[in-house]
């Protein structure tokens, strides 16, 4: 038992040192901005959420001008704002949760004008789930590899994209994955770019 303690009292491990590994990453004063409409996937939106503002990144979550959203089961999101208060200029990168929500934010011009400008710009899009639509919508896949939720692959396909069935998918800017149980991966490939 001795022995025990007395190596770990000479590890020499800081407390926070996971969080400092990550701040090192370089993402403290990026700007993140996650968009928002009523049937958003719970995870898919609040996961993302708190693991980038962790890393230190400001994160604004923006809808379509209403003042609360509900998630498919149940979580209130009081956004920050409307889409069209913000400027992709001012953004590292943009993450779409999946849910019921990308139907909804895909009928927007000033969403697929934010998404396809983020992109021109070469600045992170991060899709997961039905996400995938809000991109076929905004006109960005064609030629791309990307992932998704099972039930839209024979969309982001009509839309020119490669499919392929990972938990992450990453082509240049561009970042997908599939579902909820991919969001360790997802998050790990977004704060990666972040901190390129």
């Amino acid at each position: 038992m001795f022995f025990l303690l007395f190596i770990f009292r000479n590890l020499k491990i800081e407390p926070g040192y996971r969080q400092k590994q990550v701040f090192q990453m370089g993402i403290q004063g990026k700007k993140v901005i996650i968009l928002c409409e009523d049937n958003f996937q719970d995870a898919e939106l609040l996961y993302p959420m708190y693991r980038m503002r962790e890393a230190g990144a400001e994160v604004i979550v923006a809808g379509l001008g209403d003042e609360m959203y509900e998630g498919k089961y149940g979580y209130a999101i009081y956004p920050d704002g409307n889409i069209e208060d913000y400027a992709p200029d001012d953004f590292d990168a943009v993450i779409i949760p999946g849910g019921w929500a990308p139907d909804h934010l895909r009928k927007s011009k000033h969403v697929l004008d934010f998404v396809k400008k983020m992109f021109e710009s070469n600045k992170v899009v991060a899709a997961i789930c039905h996400a995938g639509w809000v991109l076929a919508s905004a006109g960005i896949l064609k030629g791309k590899q990307v992932t998704c939720y099972e039930a839209i692959k024979d969309d982001v396909r009509n839309a020119g994209a490669n499919y392929a069935d990972k938990s992450v998918v990453v082509d240049g800017n561009l970042i997908t994955s599939r579902k909820p149980d991919d969001l360790p991966d997802f998050c790990r490939a977004i704060l990666k770019k972040l901190g390129e």
